[in-house]
């Protein structure tokens, strides 16, 4: 081996050595950082956007639960357009009266003719629709706690009755281009949340899933900031 590459290779190392006394010696710190992430679509010329009827395929539970008074289409609806047009940036309109050739939207969506017609008589350049699939489901159920005895002090484990309410919300999310009737994106969210007692308002527990899905819905069209732990090394 030649003297020069001898000496870089010791250099080398030496640097490695550095560096791993320095990693050893100093601490860690977590911080949180807001980092863009850029929407779903490319919204590039497009500035209108019209939310055609979202269909409900399912809503078990509402003869069971308090649910069967609950409007799912109709308060997903008109939550839906308030926060598109809240944070969207496009504008946004509703169309009604939307008779659809097919119940299956997976069927909807290579039937670009009745996408294209509904861009013609709405003259958006984005339609969005989908279909909604909401269960409100018993979850209560006998579960293992620690028990600590008040005269011998030792911990026992007794079977208790937790009384909860489980909500499920699957939405199917598609956008078409209003001209040319393509679909531009599909995607189906889900969430699921478990409120206390066996008989939880399913308002409550539908508007639950809704916030907890709120970014993503909006995040198909529109910037949004999300947030990321990252760890640095400090001395």
């Amino acid at each position: 081996m030649s003297e020069p590459r001898r000496r870089a290779i010791a250099a080398a190392f030496a640097i490695c050595l550095a560096c791993g006394a320095t990693a050893a010696t100093s601490g860690t710190k977590q911080v949180k950082l807001k980092l863009p992430v850029r929407a779903a679509l490319d919204l590039t010329g497009r500035r209108s956007l019209v939310v055609a009827p979202f269909q409900v395929v399912r809503q078990e539970g509402e003869r069971t639960f308090r649910g069967k008074d609950l409007d799912v289409k109709g308060d997903f609806q008109r939550y839906l357009l308030k926060v598109l047009k809240r944070d969207s940036g496009l504008d946004v309109e509703e169309v009604e009266n939307v008779e659809y050739p097919s119940d299956d939207f997976d069927a909807l969506s290579h039937d670009r003719d009745f996408w294209r017609a509904l861009g013609e008589r709405t003259k958006a350049d984005l339609i969005l629709a989908g279909s909604l699939d909401f269960d409100i489901q018993d979850k209560s159920g006998y579960r293992l706690e620690e028990y600590t005895s008040p005269y011998d002090g030792r911990t026992y484990y007794r079977q208790v009755l937790v009384e909860e309410t489980g909500f499920e919300f699957d939405i199917l999310m598609q956008v078409y281009d209003g001209a040319t009737g393509e679909l531009l994106y599909t995607d189906n969210f889900k969430d699921f949340k478990t409120l206390e007692g066996s008989g939880a308002d399913p308002i409550e527990g539908m508007f639950q899933n809704l916030f907890a899905l709120e970014d993503r819905i909006v995040g198909i069209f529109a910037k949004k900031d999300v947030e990321a732990t990252r760890v640095l090394f400090t001395p």
